[in-house]
């Protein structure tokens, strides 16, 4: 269940209106609100029409299972797509003001998701635990993406860095691929690496990352649960 009370953290870029004479500075303002569990539930299903139920998105990598991931993360996704920073054409539609409201209502939403258990057999790749290619998935995670995204991919919520415990092996494949190829806009850092890396390196690494233990406690009970708030 969602906290009754939950302060969520937005932060939004804003440019700030300078005259001519001198150079326009981004400023980073953070508003706080405290999300309305009903509301997120109620505008959630919106999403759950793609995303399902339950936010557990599908094995084909088509859509990612958002259960459980950061509200930050999440937050920030929505307002890039809603912007126009993140190239996503059947989302968009979705994230505007005029359809889903304000930002109130994404903090409700956001809050909502995060609660929601996480699917216990997400999409893995293919090769499990004690193979060389997952031992050299491992070793490519530690060496490039542990410092951001946490050594076991804990992801971290004050830093905007996803939480990729439990993603599908599907879904990230397709998202590197999209990086790689100029599609997707993200941290250059993270670009540089995805780029670095070879397609065979990419997939042992992804490979690894959808190997890495969802803590039980964030765990649907079984994969036939369904989100009792949609019965």
């Amino acid at each position: 269940m969602m906290p009754r009370y939950f302060k969520s953290l937005c932060g939004l870029l804003l440019a700030v209106a300078g005259s001519t004479s001198f150079a326009t500075e981004p400023v980073k303002v953070v508003l706080e609100f405290e999300p309305d569990p009903a509301n997120g539930r109620y505008l959630f299903e919106i999403c759950a029409r793609c995303h399902l139920p339950e936010a557990w998105g599908d094995n084909e990598g088509n859509y990612p299972q958002l259960a459980g991931q950061h509200t930050n993360v999440l937050m920030k996704q929505l307002l890039d797509i809603r912007s126009g920073r993140r190239d996503n054409p059947t989302m968009w539609p979705f994230v505007q003001e005029r359809t889903i409201g304000g930002y109130q209502n994404l903090v409700d939403v956001v809050s909502y998701v995060a609660t929601l258990p996480m699917n216990p057999h997400h999409s893995q790749g293919p090769w499990p635990q004690g193979t060389e290619e997952y031992k050299e998935g491992m070793q490519l995670y530690q060496t490039n993406c542990s410092s951001c995204h946490g050594a076991g991919g804990e992801g971290d919520n004050a830093s905007y860095y996803p939480r990729l415990q439990g993603q599908h092996f599907s879904y990230m494949k397709r998202q590197a691929i999209r990086v790689r190829d100029g599609l997707r806009e993200v941290d250059p850092a993270m670009a540089a690496v995805i780029k670095a890396l070879s397609d065979e390196e990419t997939d042992k690494v992804l490979n690894y990352i959808s190997y890495l233990p969802v803590p039980a406690k964030d765990l649907a009970p079984s994969a036939d649960w369904r989100n009792p708030d949609f019965e």
